[in-house]
């Protein structure tokens, strides 16, 4: 007797989620220039695109790139609930208001929190702060609720700060508990807060992520700290 393929028997494996979660500050200073040229918020306006534009460039079937962005500046707000990073349809932020950081914290934890947003078969996430000031909330306690405790401990965390005065006891704090950035060569490339001076700062610092976290995505295991055996990868500075 023939056999009859019946397709439904089959299933197609979905792409395993890699997250990344930017947390951005869109507070009134970020409208002021940047090593006096573009403002800050034009700048980083471009530097996010740039960075998930690569990350749809480099969606595969084992991957996906499932990109989030919470903005603070007067309030904290939910731009872009996760999804992958090809869907993503960028408007530009605007600047305006304080730095209520830790707001965004506490909807970062949220986020990550819930399994129906966040699988729990995705891979470890990333979270990016960005931040020029310090905040002008209360920020501790949300911030080390997002460090310390529950799904969001196991997050890889990243911080830059940019201008003369960024909030560096903060973005010290939210990195601390992602020690290693990475490996080169078997010698492991310390964590440390980004300083952007300048607009090619700015720009450099989104760089640097986008390749951390594609090394991830083509790794055997994404969960674990990057690692490269390019030679190139050290003497272009990886970190």
């Amino acid at each position: 007797m023939e056999t009859v393929f019946d397709p439904t028997k089959f299933t197609v494996s979905k792409a395993k989620p890699l997250p990344v979660l930017l947390l951005l500050d869109v507070s009134g200073s970020m409208g002021g220039s940047v090593g006096g040229e573009s403002s800050k918020i034009q700048v980083l306006n471009e530097a996010v695109k740039q960075m998930i534009d690569s990350f749809a460039d480099e969606e595969k079937m084992e991957t996906e790139f499932l990109v989030s962005i919470i903005t603070f500046g007067g309030t904290a707000e939910t731009r872009h609930m996760p999804k992958t990073a090809s869907t993503v349809k960028w408007t530009n932020m605007t600047a305006n208001g304080g730095t209520p950081m830790g707001e965004a914290f506490s909807k970062a934890k949220i986020l990550i929190e819930d399994k129906e947003i966040i699988p729990s078969r995705a891979y470890r996430p990333t979270v990016v702060l960005v931040s020029d000031g310090a905040p002008t909330d209360n920020w501790e306690g949300p911030l080390e609720s997002l460090i310390t405790d529950g799904r969001s401990s196991k997050c890889f965390f990243m911080a830059m700060g940019i201008g003369e005065e960024p909030g560096i006891k903060v973005l010290e704090r939210f990195i601390s508990q992602t020690p290693v950035l990475a490996e080169v060569n078997g010698n492991k490339v310390p964590n440390k807060v980004f300083h952007a001076a300048d607009a090619k700062n700015i720009r450099e610092f989104f760089r640097k992520v986008t390749m951390s976290i594609t090394i991830r995505s083509k790794s055997q295991n994404p969960n674990n700290i990057p690692a490269s055996s390019n030679s190139s990868a050290e003497s272009e500075g990886y970190w």
